[in-house]
């Protein structure tokens, strides 16, 4: 691949190659891949930010944050807060040092190279947890909501957000790895794994231009309550 093309008219070697560098964007395409997730999801991350009941103090944990280019975003809410963003990408870890070094040397970010069923925090040390777009990639979503679970404190948040299935279903690379959502399939996911639907979100973005021709995108973000132990 001469650059990155998210368009419909791509080759199954190339819809394939893309759906890998989604899912964990490395090697040369690494850091372009970071700047289109940034440029594609701005609308879907600034709504996220803004839904997370966020209180004084609070400890955030974000799954697969890439590069961290909304990390500064978050801190506009609220400057007492501790965040740590995980990824398991090593390339986008490494960026997100870079974007967010003034933070990182203030004390309140951190950032780790990890897998989102193995989380490098404490028990029930996390106030809201929140990821986006990430879902999609989860190899076992009941052990990676049992993980959430785990670093959640009671009555934590779970805020997470997606492209629903009728939108994902659109793009030629989606037919590869990709575990698609429906607002009730998500929720029932969710529910039978130990958290509570608070509200959810679903609505039309700007529409993008992909290949040169303008592509109707949707938000789904459910918000949600860790349940008391069993």
């Amino acid at each position: 691949m001469a650059k990155i093309d998210y368009g419909q008219g791509m080759d199954e070697e190339t819809a394939k190659g893309i759906a890998k560098l989604l899912r964990k964007p490395e090697g040369e395409y690494a850091i372009e891949v970071g700047e289109k997730m940034n440029e594609g999801n701005r609308y879907i991350n600034h709504r996220t930010i803004g839904l997370i009941p966020i209180k004084t103090k609070d400890r955030l944990l974000e799954i697969g944050m890439g590069n961290g280019f909304f990390v500064k975003d978050i801190f506009d809410r609220d400057r007492s807060i501790q965040y740590m963003g995980c990824d398991y990408s090593q390339e986008m870890v490494d960026q997100a040092c870079i974007l967010n070094s003034e933070l990182i040397k203030s004390g309140s970010v951190e950032f780790h190279l990890a897998e989102a069923n193995q989380l490098p925090v404490g028990d029930e040390t996390i106030d809201h947890v929140f990821t986006i777009n990430t879902v999609y990639f989860w190899e076992d979503h009941v052990k990676v909501l049992t993980e959430i679970k785990r670093v959640l404190k009671a009555k934590g948040t779970l805020t997470l957000s997606l492209r629903p299935k009728a939108s994902m279903a659109t793009y030629a690379f989606t037919k590869y790895g990709f575990d698609m959502f429906s607002k009730d399939d998500l929720a029932d996911l969710l529910e039978r794994n130990g958290f509570k639907v608070i509200s959810s979100l679903e609505e039309q973005e700007p529409e993008q231009e992909i290949d040169g021709s303008k592509t109707k995108v949707e938000t789904l973000i459910l918000c949600t309550e860790k349940t008391s132990h069993e």
